[in-house]
């Protein structure tokens, strides 16, 4: 099972959260033990996302749903 952490690098590398990638995230953070090196890479993500650092899935779609109804 890939970690917190390669999924946190490969998005800070990429600069693009993907939903499957975020799905991971909230699954190995609900559901397995992780550490403090985990954790921290997780904020740091949070703390790349806010910046527009990175480009969200997530967020492309909830956009895209928005604009369908005007």
């Amino acid at each position: 099972m890939t970690s917190i952490r390669e999924i946190v690098h490969c998005a800070l590398e990429t600069g693009y959260l993907s939903v499957s990638a975020e799905d991971q995230l909230r699954h190995l953070l609900q559901k397995t033990q992780y550490d403090w090196e985990d954790l921290n890479a997780f904020i740091h993500l949070q703390q790349a996302a806010m910046r527009g650092h990175i480009q969200q899935e997530s967020r492309e779609v909830q956009r895209s749903a928005e604009y369908q109804y005007f």
